[in-house]
């Protein structure tokens, strides 16, 4: 199956940005960003369920990614609670299409939402 796209709030104009809803949880398919340098990309994920699950970033590929060799980031979302995981580094998370791809352990419900931040 495809992976779901989550679009991307930009936070670097000069103005107001509501805050977005974010896309639905999508633990069978994963989800994806393209079109965003992995350093100005924030993820903020939150977990509905009873119980803490994981979020997981997943490693790039080579010859894109050189750190791809550290591995995933996971990351333990607490019942209930969001995090954020940001910024990301393309040397280690950048896949070979230039997107970044983030996995949710089984059973996640919740939302996820992608940021471009100004790394001025």
């Amino acid at each position: 199956m495809a992976r779901t796209v989550v679009p991307v709030t930009d936070l670097t104009t000069a103005a107001n940005v509501a805050d977005p809803a974010g896309t639905t949880a999508d633990a069978t398919n994963g989800h994806t960003v393209t079109g965003v340098r992995p350093e100005t990309l924030a993820f903020r994920v939150k977990n509905t369920t009873a119980g803490a699950l994981n979020a997981i970033l997943r490693a790039g590929t080579q010859p894109l990614a050189p750190s791809s060799g550290l591995g995933d980031l996971t990351v333990a979302v607490a019942a209930g609670a969001t995090v954020w995981l940001s910024p990301s580094e393309s040397a280690r998370f950048l896949q070979a299409d230039g997107s970044v791809s983030l996995d949710l352990q089984s059973g996640f419900t919740g939302t996820v939402t992608a940021f471009k931040v100004n790394r001025r």
